[in-house]
């Protein structure tokens, strides 16, 4: 019974962590747009500040941190993946190349027929 309470304050803290890192968020829109009179290089960095101190706010959280493992999973996983040689991506573009321009002339010679046979019929 203690373990639920627990977890019910912890839920809770996330919830208002997540929503302090979305008020931060639009604290930073806002005065974006509000500060106008401030250089627009000042307003960039305002917004750029905002996220940074949004997302730190946002992975101090539950879901955060379950995205930043899930972040570190991919990672893992991009390096076990066998990447193309360069040969081998040259002669796939080649291929997908080539079969589009056959593809594109099949269809305008098709769209050129079908033109020619309305034509014949309502004239």
């Amino acid at each position: 019974m203690n373990d639920n309470t627990g977890q019910q304050q912890s839920s809770l803290l996330d919830t208002v962590k997540l929503l302090g890192s979305v008020l931060v968020l639009l604290a930073g829109i806002v005065s974006y747009y509000y500060l106008i009179q401030i250089s627009i290089l000042f307003r960039v960095l305002i917004i750029l500040a905002s996220v940074v101190v949004a997302l730190v706010i946002f992975f101090q959280t539950l879901r955060g941190k379950t995205l930043w493992e899930f972040f570190q999973g991919s990672r893992v996983e991009i390096k076990k993946v066998i990447w193309p040689t360069r040969q081998e991506t040259l002669q796939t573009t080649l291929t997908v190349f080539v079969f589009v321009l056959i593809m594109g002339i099949f269809f305008w010679v098709l769209d050129f027929l079908l033109l020619f046979l309305t034509n014949s019929i309502t004239s």
